[in-house]
């Protein structure tokens, strides 16, 4: 992977900005313009950025590294690490899911470790979702698209790693964030369970990563999935 140079995100805010250049023969582009659209890419990059270092300082503290180790990888005090990164994740334990959620589950656990992956990542969630039948396949197929469809092409995106199996593996934050949408939905339709449709409609509303990437490429998106998902269960 090559990240990109300075040119290329110049050249990426050029072409985000519809009002780069001021109609009526003025030669000055809309410098205000460009300056906002850059300040939004800038942000979206610190995000990923926070993310991805958010995610292994979780590694690192599951794994049994200590604050201070943590502060020292990364050139800052035990304190001001703490601080930063100082609450805890929710866990989601089995009895706050469906028994078809926790069926898919284990298919999610497998691939990480059939693949290799250090990591529970959006393709994983989604591909143990699809892996038996559950609410979210019903929820697609009364949506008109093909469960074995959305598996396989998941599956063609799972990547092998070099990791060790483990007995806990972190969820990456898409993923995190993906289950806070699903436990949210659950509650706000009256259930005390995350079930597997409301874990579908979390990766479709993150709207980043890889199962959202195959959820957008079959032509849904969360409102659509929303809609249809009274008629899943």
């Amino acid at each position: 992977m090559t990240l990109p140079d300075l040119d290329d995100l110049i050249a990426e805010v050029d072409r985000r900005c519809d009002t780069a250049h001021r109609s009526g023969g003025q030669e000055q582009p809309d410098w205000l313009a460009l300056l906002t659209v850059a300040a939004q890419l800038a942000g979206q990059l610190q995000t990923l950025s926070d993310d991805l270092v958010e995610d292994y300082v979780e590694h690192c503290r599951m794994h049994g590294s200590s604050w201070t180790e943590i502060g020292t990888a990364l050139g800052v005090t035990r304190q001001a690490v703490q601080q930063r990164f100082h609450a805890p994740h929710k866990r989601y334990s089995p009895e706050v899911m469906t028994a078809g959620l926790r069926e898919a589950m284990v298919h999610v656990k497998r691939a990480a470790v059939q693949h290799r992956n250090n990591y529970i990542g959006t393709e994983h969630l989604l591909w143990g979702l699809t892996a038996e039948d559950n609410s979210a396949t019903r929820l697609l197929r009364t949506a008109g698209v093909s469960p074995e469809t959305v598996h396989q092409s998941v599956g063609t995106r799972l990547s092998m790693g070099a990791s060790q199996a483990a007995e806990r593996i972190a969820w990456t934050p898409y993923s995190r964030k993906a289950i806070s949408v699903a436990e949210a939905r659950s509650e706000q339709n009256g259930s005390e369970h995350i079930d597997c449709d409301d874990l579908l409609i979390g990766l479709s509303r993150v709207g980043r990563g890889v199962a959202a990437a195959v959820l957008i490429d079959a032509g849904f998106d969360a409102a659509a999935l929303d809609e249809v998902s009274a008629d899943a269960h």
